[in-house]
């Protein structure tokens, strides 16, 4: 099975890092996972006008087409303004409707407010749910206290706990997908 992560965040690493960290509890649990980190900043991706995918340029289509490639996906985003980042919604934009379906679709966001954990579930649950995504119970709202200042790792082990048993119910939910 291919997992493929998606960093929202145009700066910073925190994101990026705890995406990355469940790509890599994911092949904790099973090596055979082929895992991909896909981050935002490092890629050009064109705005969404409603263009046919062809019409955008190559690191657009090379994301969007890793995205639909992938068996399932985690998304991460920081959360600016009460909100999920404008360059993962763009991204989003330019999915076909039923890019999710048959696919786990988890989460992990990072935020200054513990209010801030409600985002995921009113703005990035029902985005993902309109492309047939299974978003799973066990999404992570990782505090930007949880990170060291100077390394940006993730010291707080209930996070990394979290981390942990959100990509072990992934695995689940997708092998039960796949043997349907």
């Amino acid at each position: 099975m291919k997992l493929v992560g998606i960093s929202g965040a145009l700066a910073g690493e925190k994101t990026s890092l705890a995406v990355n960290d469940v790509l890599v509890a994911a092949q904790h649990s099973d090596p055979s996972i082929q895992a991909e980190l896909i981050d935002l900043k490092e890629y050009e991706i064109e705005f969404a006008v409603g263009a046919p995918l062809a019409d955008y340029n190559e690191d657009t289509w090379d994301v969007v087409n890793k995205i639909l490639s992938a068996d399932f996906l985690v998304f991460g985003t920081p959360i600016y303004q009460a909100s999920i980042t404008g360059a993962l919604k763009n991204l989003l934009d330019l999915l076909p409707e039923n890019a999710f379906k048959y696919k786990v679709t988890g989460i992990v966001a990072t935020g200054w407010s513990e209010k801030h954990f409600l985002v995921t579930e009113y703005q990035l649950k029902p985005v993902l749910s309109y492309f047939k995504g299974l978003i799973p119970t066990g999404n992570v709202f990782i505090h930007n206290d949880s990170f060291n200042e100077e390394s940006e790792e993730i010291t707080d082990r209930y996070v990394s706990e979290r981390i942990q048993k959100l990509a072990d119910e992934m695995i689940y939910l997708q092998r039960g997908i796949n043997n349907r």
